[in-house]
């Protein structure tokens, strides 16, 4: 038995991220095991600001991407996703890509799982393409380094 504390949701939001920039399905599933319907909120939650503010970095520095890479590279890093959320999120993907938004919007709103998955997905996508994988890994962990103080700011009353 463990003395580690449990992990917070953003430490698991983070873990899944980092399972899917590694392509280790292992890490992603161990990053979501176990969530009850409030973790999986916040988890949700906090990779939705991750993903908004990484959409934000690439707006801000022009950086354009054909929608076929996006769809090519999205089917590589969620291959490692449970396969129903796998296929979900591709099919998803690429319905945007054609340009219906129904079945990615279908899914952040009936499916909190798959919504968690495939923002994860998009974090991980999108950040590859703005740092490349080094990069990414240096502001995932100044992003944790963080939220890490918030976490400790709020719990501490500071």
């Amino acid at each position: 038995m463990s003395d580690a504390a449990p992990k917070t949701s953003h430490e698991r939001a983070m873990d899944v991220v980092r399972g899917y920039t590694d392509r280790d399905a292992v890490a992603v599933e161990e990053a979501l095991s176990g969530l009850d319907a409030s973790s999986w909120t916040e988890v949700y939650a906090f990779l939705s600001g991750l993903l908004h503010s990484t959409v934000s970095i690439m707006e801000l520095s022009g950086k354009r991407w054909q929608v076929g890479e996006l769809v090519r590279h999205t089917e590589e890093v969620a291959a490692v996703a449970p396969p129903h959320h796998e296929f979900a999120v591709v099919e998803a993907t690429r319905a945007w890509a054609r340009g219906d938004e129904s079945a990615m919007h279908a899914l952040s709103c009936q499916d909190l799982p798959g919504a968690v998955h495939m923002t994860a997905v998009g974090v991980v996508v999108l950040g590859l393409a703005l740092w490349g994988r080094p990069g990414f890994l240096a502001v995932l962990e100044e992003f944790q380094v963080t939220a890490d103080a918030l976490a400790n700011d709020r719990f501490s009353g500071g």
